[in-house]
C-alpha cells in the first residue's frame, strides 16, 4: 500500500476542480494508455461493449456513470437524465440490468430533497425494468445521510436497490447489522478515501481484520452479499468460512473493479463463484482515475511506465 502521504497526495488532486475540467475536455485520448485500463470509455455504448465482453467471460457487471460533487441543480437534473439515457440505452442492449450511482452526482450536497427526488426517478425507471441499483457509499461525511436515504426508500417499498458499507471505518459494523436487519443487500469494501484516524483504521492489518469480521457476518446473516475485494487474503478467508459454513457459491459473489486482477477473476470462475465486474464510464473519469492510483504503488508504476512509453 502506499504511504499515507502518498495516499492524501493523490486524494488532493482527485478533489482538483481544475485538473477534473481539464481531464473532462480532452477526454480520454491522451490516457487511453493507462486510463483505460481502469475505465471502460467515456459513452454508455463503450460501457456496453465492456460488458458484453464480462458476460462473454461467464461474469456479470454493474455500469457506473461516472460522476460525483455536483454544484448546482441544473448539474445534479443533467446527471439524473443521463441516468435514465443509461437505463434505456442497457435495456435496448440486452445486457444485464445492474447499475450503480452515488448521491452526491444526484445533487446531495445542494438540495437533500432534490437528490432523493432524483433518485427516486431513476429506480422509479430502473425497478419495473428489472434493474437492480447499488447506491454508492462516499467518504464519511456522507455516511449517515446515505444510510439515512437507503433506509428510507427501502422503507418505501424499494428492494431492488442495496447499498455499500467500508470496513474501514470504526461505525460500519453496526451499520452492517442495521442493513442486514432490513434484508438488504451489502456490497463490502475495505474503503478507497483517505479518512482520519479517530473515526477509521489506519493500519492495513486492522482494516482486513475488519473485513473478514464482516465478510463472516455477511455470509452468515446476510442477503446475496457482495464481497469486494482483489486481495487474496480476503479471498481465501471468504472461500475459507463458506466452506465451513457450507454454503454453496450462489450464496454471495465476489466483485472487482473493472481492469483490476482480471487473472484472479478468471480463477473464481473457474472454481465455480459468482464474480461481478464493475464497470465505471463517462466524462467525469478524473477523481476516480486518482482514487484507484492512490490505492496501490502497482497502479502509479503502471501509469509512469505507460507515459514514458507514450512519449518514447
Amino acid at each position: 500500500m502506499l504511504d499515507s502521504a502518498s495516499k492524501t497526495f493523490f486524494h488532493l488532486i482527485a478533489r482538483s476542480r481544475t485538473l477534473k475540467k481539464l481531464a473532462s475536455r480532452y477526454g480520454m485520448r491522451r490516457t487511453s494508455s493507462f486510463a483505460r485500463r481502469f475505465i471502460a470509455g467515456e459513452t454508455i455504448d463503450e460501457a456496453i461493449d465492456a460488458a458484453r465482453a464480462i458476460e462473454a467471460r461467464g461474469m456479470t457487471h454493474t455500469l457506473d456513470l461516472l460522476g460525483e460533487s455536483v454544484t448546482n441543480l441544473d448539474e445534479a437534473a443533467a446527471a439524473t437524465g443521463q441516468y435514465l439515457s443509461v437505463i434505456d440505452a442497457i435495456i435496448e442492449s440486452g445486457i444485464e440490468r445492474n447499475i450503480s450511482l452515488k448521491l452526491t452526482q444526484l445533487g446531495l450536497d445542494v438540495d437533500k430533497a432534490i437528490a432523493v427526488d432524483n433518485l427516486r426517478k431513476i429506480l422509479e425507471r430502473a425497478e419495473p425494468a428489472g434493474f437492480f441499483v447499488r447506491v454508492d457509499m462516499e467518504n464519511s461525511p456522507y455516511t449517515d445521510v446515505t444510510l439515512e436515504i437507503f433506509d428510507a426508500l427501502w422503507q418505501q417499498g424499494h428492494r431492488q436497490i442495496g447499498v455499500v458499507l467500508q470496513a474501514a471505518l470504526h461505525r460500519s459494523e453496526d451499520d452492517l447489522r442495521r442493513v442486514n436487519a432490513l434484508g438488504a443487500r451489502v456490497r463490502l469494501v475495505k474503503g478507497a478515501y483517505k479518512e482520519p484516524k479517530t473515526i477509521a483504521y489506519q493500519k492495513k492489518a486492522e482494516v482486513d481484520a475488519a473485513f473478514a469480521r464482516m465478510t463472516k457476518t455477511l455470509l452468515a446473516e446476510g442477503h446475496d452479499p457482495a464481497i469486494a475485494t482483489h486481495d487474496p487474503a480476503m479471498i481465501d478467508v471468504t472461500r475459507q468460512f463458506a466452506r465451513e459454513r457450507r454454503l454453496g457459491p450462489d450464496r454471495f459473489e465476489f466483485q472487482m473493479l473493472y481492469g483490476v486482477r482480471r487473472d484472479l477473476q478468471a480463477m473464481l470462475v473457474k472454481e465455480g463463484y459468482r464474480m461481478r465486474v464493475y464497470v465505471p464510464f463517462g466524462r467525469e473519469w478524473f477523481p476516480y482515475f486518482m482514487r484507484r492510483l492512490g490505492e496501490r504503488p502497482a497502479n502509479v508504476m503502471f501509469v509512469v511506465r505507460s507515459v514514458l512509453k507514450d512519449s518514447g
